[in-house]
């Protein structure tokens, strides 16, 4: 049996999950990173994107965060999130249509668009839409 680690994937409105891992993969601000039993202490920011966790039965789950924290401790991993969602509660045809508002708004560049909002809003519905295709490539 490999070792573990307690996580605790927590949002502003609830906890998403709390349990013991094998591994969790996530993209900090300085890359992709892979968190294991024994992995040093560590605070970063996490960029918009998948989380994916192999829980301690082998079982793999990927959660949607549109950024936040993850800090490492000894036995704790914990990753604070501005938003997290499940993959069961992803709608995909929500995402490529707030993804295509966001393209247009920035295509129509006129005197009352916010470009950074609409940047924004591009870059987290691209990111839901990464995590829903390493849903799909993991369930093949």
């Amino acid at each position: 049996m490999a070792l573990t680690v307690h996580c605790d994937i927590v949002s502003a409105e609830e906890e998403i999950y709390s349990g013991l891992v094998e591994i969790l993969v996530a993209t900090g601000s300085e890359g992709e990173l892979g968190i294991t039993y024994g992995h040093a202490p560590l605070l970063t920011g996490l960029q918009p994107g998948p989380v994916r966790i192999k829980k301690q039965n082998g079982e793999e789950e990927i959660y949607y965060i549109s950024g936040g924290f993850l800090e490492v401790q000894p036995h704790v991993v914990t990753v604070l999130a501005d938003t997290a969602l499940r993959a069961d509660d992803m709608d995909e045809a929500k995402a490529k249509e707030a993804k295509a508002r966001a393209e247009q708004a920035l295509a129509n560049q006129g005197d009352n668009i916010d470009y950074s909002k609409a940047a924004a809003q591009l870059a987290e519905a691209a990111a839901q839409l990464r995590t829903l295709q390493a849903i799909r490539r993991k369930v093949r």
